[in-house]
């Protein structure tokens, strides 16, 4: 059973959080009804359980299912739905048929995000519901968010970013609601293991997918595999840097298995900006 109401204000790291919460509830409801683009990641869970408590069967979650997004991830969201007894719906986005995203430009973002939020909204639509909302929290300032040019093109809202809510208070929050979620790793669509330039392919993202789940079921768990053509450099969270070291005959066995003839240790390990592309 998870609790629907406001989390404990007692032992929480800052008092404003259980503000900004009541802040996130009182704009939910206002909305009457809303479509959640759903993930299963921290930001999206939270909005889509907070969003189904206070509307009720006027929030409907989607989950795009796509070969940008591994298949494991989209079995997790799904299960991760049903525990929590959100109204889901699953639709195919077709990313990889628009030869703008296929060319992987700096902006490939813009595309995936257009043709993401074109699906919901025609969802939205058909089903009487008024409003899109995403995940964008206060945390996601980097300078380079094409996807934020998508969102505003398609009348998209980003109730957390509103509120004021940072990815730690989202976390936060979702322990003290007992949210599956609240230590999950951060996610991010397999094109962006793909340097600008080098064309996208389901073959690659096949590949990259592979090598990632290889490398978690050795017990890594924030892992990201970029493709440099056959060299795969593996990022892991510093804080498993050694553990990757200390498995790098198993870890390098396995990623070559999944197609690659080389594989590399980043030594300066995984951080969020380079699912920016600015690495």
């Amino acid at each position: 059973m998870y609790d629907t109401g406001y989390p404990c204000r007692k032992g929480m790291r800052l008092p404003s959080t259980a503000n900004k919460y009541d802040d996130l509830r009182n704009r939910l409801s206002n909305l009457g009804s809303a479509l959640v683009a759903y993930s299963g990641g921290v930001d999206s869970t939270l909005l889509a359980f907070t969003a189904h408590a206070v509307l009720g069967d006027r929030c409907l979650a989607v989950l795009a299912i796509s070969d940008v997004h591994p298949s494991a991830e989209i079995d997790e969201a799904r299960a991760t739905a049903q525990n929590l007894g959100l109204r889901l719906h699953e639709a195919e986005s077709y990313e990889l048929t628009d030869p703008r995203f296929q060319s992987n430009p700096p902006d490939r973002c813009y595309y995936c995000k257009a043709e993401l939020f074109s699906l919901m909204c025609t969802i939205a639509t058909s089903r009487g519901i008024t409003w899109v909302l995403d995940g964008t929290n206060a945390s996601d300032s980097s300078e380079h968010r094409p996807g934020r040019k998508a969102a505003a093109e398609f009348g998209v809202v980003s109730p957390l970013l509103e509120v004021g809510l940072h990815k730690d208070e989202i976390r936060e929050l979702s322990a003290l609601l007992g949210l599956p979620t609240w230590d999950k790793p951060s996610g991010a669509c397999l094109a962006t293991r793909i340097p600008y330039g080098t064309p996208i392919t389901d073959a690659e993202l096949e590949r990259i997918a592979n090598a990632e789940a290889a490398a978690r079921a050795l017990g890594l768990r924030q892992v990201r595999v970029r493709a440099h053509g056959e060299v795969a450099r593996i990022e892991v969270d510093v804080s498993e840097m050694e553990r990757a070291f200390a498995l790098r005959d198993q870890l390098s066995g396995a990623v070559k298995d999944a197609g690659f003839s080389f594989v590399a240790q980043d030594l300066e390990g995984y951080h969020s900006r380079s699912d920016d592309g600015e690495r």
